[in-house]
């Protein structure tokens, strides 16, 4: 074998950092030992792997095209060692969780992945739905939990489970107790939502057709929790996941508000990259999420 996973690492390191320094010190390596690494890999092919670009090295499309196969192949070499480290231990995870999955639901997956394995860990990051998605394509995370829907040409996209929004209101407004709001409502109403690139504000835009252009969206806000503070304290109208109402609804502090002829329906995903390796631990982690659901569908 012409080439080693060593320089497979490198190589992968500096095309995500586009600088021989920063992959240098990722891999806690000199840059001289990474950039003889690199060089080796290229002549031992004769190949150029990146455009260099003053300081910067940006992969080109050769570089591009074997980049997958390269992360497949280390992720398959990790793997192995996990199973003769652990005897088929599951391992460290790096899993994506967009907001509303990522505060209601990952972290009781997350306990439970971790109780089964001493020594299993979990990297959970949360952020909107096109944060994970382009973490999960640029091979930073394993998976992703998304509440939108992506085309991404390199992910997979797996139906998880089923979800609704929910329009809600303080108990005091003037909408609260209403059998159910027309779209005259729905336009004379302000509104604070989420902000755009998450899967909750794709969806309520999805659902808003044709009346989105003249409502008045009064505040736009990346957190679920300041979005029921505000309309709690009558700033308007909201619309979230049904998963972050239920404790609100049960306390009285937020009501919802039927809008029965308006699509709230959606799906939550798992987000996977076509070319990246499913270690142990990414099964093992996509089971638990489905056992999670088990009676609710």
């Amino acid at each position: 074998m012409k080439y080693t996973l060593r320089q497979l690492e490198v190589f992968l390191a500096t095309a995500h950092y586009e600088n021989l320094t920063r992959a240098a010190a990722s891999l806690s390596m000199s840059q001289s030992a990474a950039s003889s690494a690199l060089k080796d890999l290229e002549s031992q092919f004769d190949v150029q792997l990146f455009d260099r670009v003053g300081k910067r090295l940006q992969l080109n499309a050769l570089g591009d095209s074997i980049r997958p196969r390269a992360q497949a192949l280390l992720e398959q070499a990790s793997s192995l060692e996990e199973a003769l480290a652990r005897h088929q231990g599951t391992g460290h995870l790096r899993v994506g969780a967009t907001l509303s999955i990522g505060n209601y639901l990952a972290v009781e997956i997350m306990a439970r992945y971790m109780s089964e394995q001493e020594g299993a860990r979990v990297e959970l990051e949360v952020a909107n739905t096109e944060t994970i998605v382009r973490k999960v394509a640029n091979f930073e995370l394993d998976l992703g939990l998304i509440e939108g829907e992506s085309r991404h040409p390199d992910l997979e996209m797996v139906h998880w489970r089923d979800d609704e929004l929910v329009v809600f209101c303080a108990p005091d407004h003037p909408l609260a107790g209403k059998p159910w709001l027309s779209d005259d409502d729905l336009l004379d109403a302000a509104w604070i939502v989420r902000e755009q690139g998450s899967g909750t504000r794709q969806h309520f835009d999805w659902a808003m057709h044709g009346l989105l252009a003249n409502m008045d969206i009064k505040l736009e806000l990346q957190h679920t929790e300041a979005i029921k503070r505000a309309v709690e304290a009558g700033l308007g109208l909201g619309c979230l996941s049904e998963i972050t109402l239920v404790d609100a609804f049960n306390r009285g502090r937020l009501v919802p508000l039927p809008v029965p002829h308006r699509d709230f329906h959606r799906r939550f995903y798992f987000a996977l990259h076509r070319q990246k390796f499913r270690s142990t631990g990414v099964e093992r982690w996509l089971e638990l999420c489905r056992e999670s659901t088990q009676g609710l569908e």
